[in-house]
């Protein structure tokens, strides 16, 4: 039987309510404070916040499928990049694990960038976007099909090491390659793809042994109340406010991690 610790249920209420009230993915800021605050081994923060993302996100998955919110297409050439990323990811990290003494470094590091690259994606998220407009105007289908893939296996790579990447940086790449679909279906997009990534990585992850189920159960039970809250607060606070406040915490997170 898996042990609740209601210390970690509240750390999943602080964590919900953060994402409900800004929308970014509970992986930028559950892994950071898991490592730093009730210190973790890396590996196993990352591998609990990964099937922690894939059973949250599976819910808001259903939600936007049932909207209609959901560009499958999208999807799917996300997924022609990811999926075989993230496997060979996990490979490379189980080899590493046997072989390499410097894995926990190496995904601290690659944390530490990933939470720096999504404050920098939220802080500047306007002008990186008018930055790109001309040019993904003038590309063809073919070109943008081919940057999404490219986009999945980024995403593939970095979600596997860190559990960072596909919220708010996968948002913002993609709504820069689709400037004419619907913000929402971009986001039900977003999400639907990140079940099966963080799924698989997750599974990965607790083969080799990195998943604590009983912090796993505690964060669900105090996340999912958290969200709900967050959600229904957020129209109080402007979004300028709250997401620069964030940016500037994972910035000032991933610095702490890296140095």
């Amino acid at each position: 039987m898996f042990e609740i610790h209601p210390l970690y249920s509240v750390a999943g209420v602080a964590v919900g309510l953060l994402v409900g009230m800004t929308g970014v993915g509970g992986g930028s800021l559950m892994t950071p404070l898991l490592v730093l605050a009730f210190g973790f081994h890396p590996a196993t923060a990352v591998g609990t916040d990964l099937l922690y993302a894939s059973a949250t996100k599976s819910v808001g998955t259903v939600v936007h499928g049932i909207s209609g919110t959901v560009d499958w297409k999208v999807v799917r050439r996300l997924a022609l990049g990811s999926v075989p990323a993230t496997l060979l990811t996990l490979l490379a990290l189980a080899y590493a694990g046997t072989k390499f003494d410097g894995t926990q470094h190496v995904i601290t590091i690659t944390l530490g960038l990933a939470l720096i690259a999504t404050a920098i994606a939220m802080a500047f998220r306007r002008q990186i976007l008018a930055y790109y407009a001309d040019t993904i105007d003038a590309m063809t289908d073919r070109q943008v099909k081919r940057l999404t893939v490219i986009l999945g296996v980024a995403l593939g790579v970095l979600v596997s090491l860190s559990s960072v990447g596909a919220g708010a940086l996968g948002m913002t790449a993609l709504l820069i390659l689709y400037p004419k679909l619907p913000t929402n279906r971009l986001v039900g997009s977003d999400i639907a793809h990140a079940v099966p990534l963080t799924l698989i990585a997750g599974m990965g992850h607790w083969a080799m042994g990195s998943v604590d189920f009983g912090l796993l159960l505690s964060l669900l039970i105090g996340s999912v109340p958290g969200i709900i809250v967050g959600s229904l607060i957020s129209a109080r606070i402007p979004d300028r406010i709250s997401r620069a406040v964030l940016a500037g915490t994972l910035a000032i997170v991933g610095g702490k991690l890296i140095f």
